[in-house]
């Protein structure tokens, strides 16, 4: 198996398995990268996606993305089956808005995604965040965002989790190291 998808990777293809409770073992599929690629731009793990294999369509989470080490190409991607009724484990990524409107300080962002389970018609691929009104001092908590209020969704990621903060710039290094040097000269 392991050497049959080395060669389909070197052919151009990305290789891939579905699996799911109604799934005996899983399903391997191939795309070719030029797909998976085009995929990816609109799609990341933790996105619902319909996939068709075979003529049948399938309602699927994209469960795991791997990549080379060595190009950083995408090897591997994950699938699961989505069953109605029943909850998923799942991911949801954070995008931060109005960035660059931040001047006050620095933005540091502390978590990328939010781990949680839910219905698969509850999924959430995303979760923005408008930064562009927060200063030093301000911070955002896992339990601040609507994801955290949403009835349909059970939190894996502790609520207290620290998703973003404005941090003061620090220049006294810069200021030492300046100072320094004029003490030398003098």
């Amino acid at each position: 198996m392991a050497v049959k998808a080395k060669r389909l990777r070197r052919e151009g293809f990305v290789t891939g398995n579905i699996f799911g409770r109604e799934i005996k073992g899983s399903i391997p599929v191939q795309i070719t990268r030029s797909d998976a690629e085009k995929l990816l731009k609109t799609k990341n793990k933790g996105s619902q996606i319909l996939l068709e294999l075979g003529g049948q369509k399938m309602d699927v989470l994209i469960k795991d993305i791997s990549f080379g080490t060595l190009k950083g190409r995408m090897e591997n991607i994950d699938f699961q089956a989505l069953v109605a009724g029943e909850k998923v484990h799942s991911v949801a990524e954070i995008v931060l808005l109005n960035h660059e409107k931040v001047i006050t300080g620095v933005l540091q962002q502390m978590l990328h995604e939010i781990s949680y389970k839910a219905l698969p018609s509850a999924l959430v691929e995303k979760v923005e965040i408008d930064v562009g009104s927060m200063h030093v001092g301000d911070t955002i908590l896992v339990k601040d965002l609507d994801i955290a209020s949403n009835k349909d969704i059970e939190l894996i990621t502790h609520p207290e989790t620290m998703v973003v903060t404005v941090t003061e710039v620090h220049r006294k290094e810069a200021d030492n190291a300046e100072g320094g040097n004029e003490d030398v000269n003098a």
